[in-house]
């Protein structure tokens, strides 16, 4: 199994239950002293029965929070320790994903992203922008297409290398973790909902794109006309939604 799609590790008496990206579990008999001795530098131990892998942690409040949402308690009065370690490590993987084989110039991302310049369709690469806890606070405009610049309502000059936040004041956080996830874990995602800053129902696909970039394409909702192809088109989308939602 990739280490890299491990969430998080949980024992269950002698039997280990490895948490892996897409919600999937598979249940092992083994140690978890073992499983840190193999996973030491990617994970932490958050409490005796858990760890949790660094690139999978957003922030840490009452309760270890993920980048896919779920909620994991610690021990908290070792809180500063579990912390500082997350912190320590989360430095060093954000390090490591350095600049190699990402374009350095706007023309670079215009030639590498050449088939995207023309689509009736909204585009972007976005670079994504950590605090000093290493949380994923804010993205920056590293490719647009014209449908793009169309859609956030900036010309092109104004967006390209400009992060999210210092356009928008009423900056909506929640595409932060989606877009955190495909960066980070490569995983392929879809959002719908309502963008204040644009005033604008969104539907977004988001990707992998570069180290630490992830590739997003926007549909305005409010101007895409539906045709219902099938007399089933209800109960497919019914099952679109149990299926692909998480």
């Amino acid at each position: 199994m990739d280490s890299d799609m491990i969430l998080y590790i949980i024992m269950h008496g002698k039997i280990a239950e490895i948490h892996i990206v897409g919600g999937r579990v598979y249940e092992t008999r083994v140690a978890l002293k073992d499983l840190e001795r193999v996973l030491k530098e990617e994970f932490v131990k958050i409490h005796r029965g858990c760890i949790v892998s660094v690139k999978a942690v957003h922030d840490v409040t009452d309760t270890v929070n993920l980048s896919h949402g779920e909620e994991l308690l610690y021990t908290v009065r070792k809180k500063k320790q579990i912390v500082s370690e997350i912190q320590e490590k989360q430095k060093k993987m954000i390090h490591a994903l350095g600049k190699k084989d990402i374009p350095a110039t706007e023309e670079e991302y215009r030639c590498h992203y050449s088939s995207f310049e023309y689509l009736p369709i909204a585009f972007t690469d976005i670079e994504m922008v950590f605090n000093e806890e290493r949380h994923a606070v804010d993205w920056i405009f590293r490719y647009a297409n014209q449908e793009l610049a169309r859609l956030e309502k900036f010309p092109l000059d104004q967006l390209l290398g400009k992060s999210f936040g210092s356009l928008f004041a009423n900056m909506d956080s929640k595409w932060l973790r989606s877009y955190e996830r495909a960066a980070l874990y490569g995983e392929v995602l879809e959002l719908m909902d309502y963008s204040p800053e644009i005033d604008t129902n969104l539907k977004v696909i988001c990707f992998p794109t570069f180290k630490g970039h992830c590739g997003c394409i926007l549909f305005d909702l409010d101007t895409i006309k539906a045709v219902n192809s099938s007399s089933n088109v209800h109960r497919i989308w019914d099952r679109y939604l149990r299926n692909h939602t998480k």
